[in-house]
């Protein structure tokens, strides 16, 4: 009989492309995914991996065989979503894909509280891009996702996935308090033409969104410096190498010299969670659903925090 664990290896090998980000996604070392794989592969008599250069590709029997894999992995969910019910209580493992300020910013008072309010469940998080949150937990790599996107990029959303939005994450001019800018309260979009850019590289959907708006204002952004980190991107700031637009969630306190000026219109992410329809009624999804809501931080542009919302917004 194939066991389990290691079909759910082989699973996530064929989803993330190689034995390392398998291992990071599922919270094991590489080593033992790569035990599992080749215990899978003397169980069929079959080669399931094989080397091209210094990485992995599946075979073709290790491709049919992970599709099969992800069939029983969804009725094996679908099993356990009715046991969790039955108990009444959120329990066992729930894998969390989240964007990077989304963590720093909302997942520490949340997880803290969820470990003291539901001590029978282990949350394990993953540092990912929102495009690749959404495809994990479509495939059941990850059971929840942190997302954020704009109203002009939004993020593709599988069939068989359903969302709730959190909040809107305003988005701040950030730059040197002697930047003719910074004299304005308000930084006007059409202002922002001829500016040295600080900006996250292409691929992210924040790096996206500022191409896309600085074209609409009749100019190719000059993006200087390529920084995935925002906390880099303010030291920089700071040095005056140039400006950028920087998320609220997540933003810590700015460094002498620097200030945050909003902008209009105002450039605002949409942050949402996304979990597998199939999943909803599990009670360890509505109970970090719950949590999330309760820690969503509403703050201005000085980083000073306001009265939040009440209730769950919606799409």
């Amino acid at each position: 009989m194939l066991d389990l664990g290691r079909l759910r290896a082989l699973h996530a090998v064929a989803v993330h492309g190689s034995v390392g980000r398998a291992a990071a996604a599922l919270g094991f070392t590489s080593s033992a995914v790569s035990q599992q794989i080749s215990k899978l592969e003397r169980e069929t008599r079959t080669v399931l991996l094989e080397r091209q250069g210094r990485g992995v590709v599946l075979t073709d029997a290790a491709r049919q065989l992970a599709g099969t894999a992800q069939q029983l992995l969804a009725l094996v969910e679908r099993a356990e979503v009715t046991l969790e019910e039955q108990r009444g209580r959120a329990v066992g493992r729930l894998r969390l894909a989240a964007f990077a300020t989304g963590i720093r910013g909302l997942l520490p008072g949340a997880l803290a509280e969820l470990r003291e309010t539901c001590p029978e469940l282990e949350i394990r998080v993953l540092e990912t891009d929102p495009y690749l949150a959404t495809e994990l937990v479509a495939r059941g790599e990850a059971d929840l996702g942190l997302v954020q996107d704009w109203p002009s990029v939004p993020v593709p959303m599988p069939e068989g996935l359903s969302r709730q939005r959190l909040g809107l994450d305003p988005v701040d001019l950030v730059l040197r308090a002697e930047h003719p800018l910074a004299a304005l309260p308000v930084v006007p979009v059409a202002e922002l033409p001829g500016q040295r850019w600080i900006s996250v590289p292409p691929g992210n959907i924040c790096h996206d969104w500022l191409v896309h708006t600085m074209r609409e204002a009749g100019e190719e952004p000059d993006v200087l410096y390529q920084i995935s980190d925002f906390d880099t991107q303010i030291a920089l700031i700071a040095a005056g190498l140039g400006v950028g637009l920087v998320p609220r969630l997540g933003r810590g306190a700015l460094p002498p010299g620097v200030v945050a000026r909003p902008v209009l219109p105002e450039p605002t992410r949409r942050v949402f969670t996304v979990w597998r329809t199939q999943a909803a009624r599990r009670p360890a999804i509505t109970a970090t659903l719950d949590a999330l809501h309760r820690h969503w931080p509403v703050r201005n542009a000085a980083g000073e925090p306001i009265t939040p919302p009440t209730g769950h917004p919606t799409d």
